[in-house]
């Protein structure tokens, strides 16, 4: 004879060991190189990729920053409550697995009219229950309810990864962010420069004026480069000030001015580590937008098994257990135990197609998971590809500025002495000072460009994780 724990045990097993009718997950292939062919394995070197931007940045008021955005950035803040919201749906969808006890008391009243009653008397009747009972709990015997709990799962984790994703891009925006605030306040720094050394020489050629050496037109010109650097002045405060207005919409809080001075200037201070790019599948299947598009997929694969199993029978278990008993104080005799058992059978016969078109719903709908992840891994190959591309051009670009800086400052310093000893007019001097210092923005722009590559390089390669 079965004893009842035994009787327990089989009938978890049954409930549990369900059968799934969801296809067998498969990652489709990469449709993509295997290789970068803008950075080969072998040429690309630096350390080993790290993916925690703890690792990766450098600067303690950049690291200060984007640990103040993870902590305070309200579209992350979104994102982490949407992983809240998809865990508490997965717990709903295991729950479904397991069946429903509930507990109950109550107690019955009747008043049976003198007219009505058998023995021709006024009576009432009393009853009072108590039991525990199983409520319509489904035996997932092809595997509906495993299915429809894997979806959740897997819908939870790739939210999850959408989460790790925002996070990814917070970080390269307040990196970014900080870097325009450094490009802007050196060009700040070198138009005020160049401010005050415009207007000694508006000096010096008034003062030559007035002496009768130089022409009116000198003058003219030399007022000119005053105001066009007050100008520039000018637009690049303004800058900065957008830039301070970026980084505190980004950290969710105001920014101390503090630190933001604390750094030196972005040239003296190594903001960021050197990358070693690997091969694409060993990159770009840990990215969070890919990973999350994989997780969706696989929960679109789930659903396939929910909508096939929805052509089988559906048995489910209504009990309940308890005791009966017209006298509150008898309620828990032996005789008094009371208990009903109600299995349901349902089997699908007609239902106008709906379940077929349920299925192909499902397989579309699996079908378009799978094309949205060729297309993110796809897209994600370009991304990286791009970073490369440019890092490349960057680095030879940086050398040509510096190169065209060093060249500019030379021609300056041989018209200085040329106007000086009477040789040419003051308008090669400004000709040069113009050049000058179109070439010192062009580096100082150049070089925020190379820092923003590597940031969005970083970013592409899936970094950002803690």
């Amino acid at each position: 004879m079965i004893k009842k724990n035994e009787l327990t045990c089989c009938l978890l097993s049954v409930i549990l060991a369900s059968c799934s009718m969801a296809p067998t997950y498969e990652r489709p292939a990469m449709p993509m190189p295997d290789v970068w062919a803008q950075a080969p394995v072998d040429q690309d070197l630096g350390e080993p990729f790290d993916a925690s931007w703890e690792h990766f940045f450098v600067s303690p008021t950049l690291k200060q920053l984007i640990a103040q955005a993870l902590e305070n950035n309200r579209d992350l803040r979104i994102a982490a409550l949407n992983i809240e919201k998809a865990r508490a749906t997965y717990r709903i969808r295991w729950a479904d697995r397991l069946p429903t006890v509930t507990a109950g008391v109550t107690e019955t009243q009747a008043l049976t009219p003198k007219a009505l009653s058998s023995t021709q008397t006024r009576n009432i009747t009393r009853k009072y229950e108590a039991n525990l009972g199983i409520t319509a709990f489904e035996l997932d015997l092809f595997g509906r309810v495993a299915s429809l709990n894997e979806s959740a799962l897997e819908s939870y984790f790739s939210t999850k990864e959408a989460r790790a994703a925002a996070q990814t891009s917070l970080i390269a925006e307040v990196a970014n962010a900080y870097l325009a605030f450094l490009g802007d306040r050196k060009l700040l720094d070198l138009a005020e420069k160049t401010l005050l050394s415009h207007q000694k020489s508006l000096a010096l050629i008034k003062e030559s004026f007035n002496r009768g050496v130089s022409s009116e037109i000198e003058v003219a010109q030399a007022q000119a480069l005053v105001e066009n650097a007050r100008a520039q002045r000018a637009t690049y405060e303004q800058r900065v000030d957008q830039d301070k207005n970026a980084l505190t919409l980004l950290i969710g809080a105001p920014v101390d001015e503090k630190v933001l001075s604390s750094d030196p200037d972005f040239n003296t201070v190594r903001f960021i580590r050197t990358l070693r790019v690997g091969l694409p599948s060993e990159v770009l299947l840990s990215r969070p937008d890919i990973l999350q598009a994989e997780h969706t997929l696989k929960a679109a694969n789930a659903n396939i098994g929910a909508a096939r199993a929805a052509f089988f029978p559906t048995l489910s278990l209504t009990a309940t257990g308890g005791f009966a008993s017209p006298t509150l104080n008898a309620l828990f005799h032996g005789v008094s135990g009371a208990w009903s058992f109600v299995p349901n059978v349902s089997m699908p016969i007609f239902d106008s197609g709906r379940n077929i078109a349920n299925l192909d719903v499902a397989q579309t709908e699996n079908n378009i998971a799978v094309a949205n992840y060729e297309k993110a891994i796809q897209s994600a190959f370009r991304e990286v590809s791009d970073a490369l591309a440019a890092k490349k051009a960057l680095t030879e670009q940086t050398k040509a500025q510096e190169t065209l800086v060093q060249a500019t400052q030379t021609s300056l310093n041989l018209s200085q002495a040329r106007y000086q000893h009477g040789l040419d007019s003051y308008l090669s001097v400004l000709s040069a000072e113009r050049t000058f210092y179109s070439a010192k923005q062009g580096k100082i722009v150049t070089q925020i460009e190379a820092f923003s590559n590597l940031i969005t390089l970083y970013k592409t390669l899936g970094g950002g994780r803690s």
